[in-house]
């Protein structure tokens, strides 16, 4: 088992590291388009990849934590920090290009209001943001028909994108194209991370406690 582990945790790592990349793509696409709402559908360009090719992503794999292991938050972890990686790759490369200016300007004055924002007001947006990402996930997972399993992604996602709600790992690539790093900023992706899990866990968990409920 132990020689297992850490081949497994690095392919993990690399599912985490693929879905950052197609997250940061469809950041690209958001930068690059003007209308919100067209923005906010091509961007689901992202969950749409990872969802598709098996890819990690921590805002979708973090509702599914009831029922497992310890070693799950392990796994959560390394996913983080994948999508980190992979999110940040994304605009360092674009950082390369003629599309740099554009895209700096415009993730600099996304990250601005963002960072300018009050740590509850973070958290409650990120939340919210989460509670759709896992409808959308699950949706995708679950729903029986296939037009409702793409569907339930591209809403999911293009409500949380119009509603200005916080995605971490869409933050990763903003917060990188913009090249805002300090600690403040750190200190606030940590607190849409949490957001984020709380809104992930809170479904699946109100579904626990109904079932426990139902059969006390």
């Amino acid at each position: 088992m132990k020689e297992k582990y850490f081949p497994t945790l690095l392919a993990d790592f690399i599912y985490a590291i693929l879905a950052g990349l197609a997250i940061g793509l469809g950041g690209a696409v958001f930068l690059a388009i003007d209308n919100k709402i067209l923005g906010a559908l091509f961007f689901t360009v992202g969950l749409f990849t990872v969802c598709v090719n098996g890819f990690n992503l921590f805002t979708g794999k973090v509702g599914y934590t009831w029922g497992q292991p310890p070693s799950y938050l392990l796994f959560l972890l390394v996913v983080w920090l994948g999508n980190l990686l992979g999110t940040c790759t994304v605009a360092a490369l674009l950082n390369m290009t003629r599309l740099s200016s554009a895209f700096t300007e415009k993730a600099g004055n996304i990250a601005a209001v963002k960072l300018a924002d009050g740590a509850l007001s973070i958290f409650v947006l990120a939340v919210f943001c989460n509670i759709l990402m896992y409808i959308a996930v699950d949706g995708f997972r679950s729903n029986g028909h296939e037009l409702g399993k793409y569907l339930g992604l591209f809403f999911g996602v293009a409500v949380f994108i119009i509603c200005g709600f916080e995605h971490c790992v869409a933050n990763m690539f903003y917060f990188a194209m913009a090249d805002v790093w300090n600690a403040h900023t750190w200190l606030w992706l940590l607190i849409m991370t949490l957001g984020n899990a709380v809104g992930g866990l809170l479904l699946p968990g109100c579904r626990i406690l109904k079932d426990k409920l139902q059969n006390f």
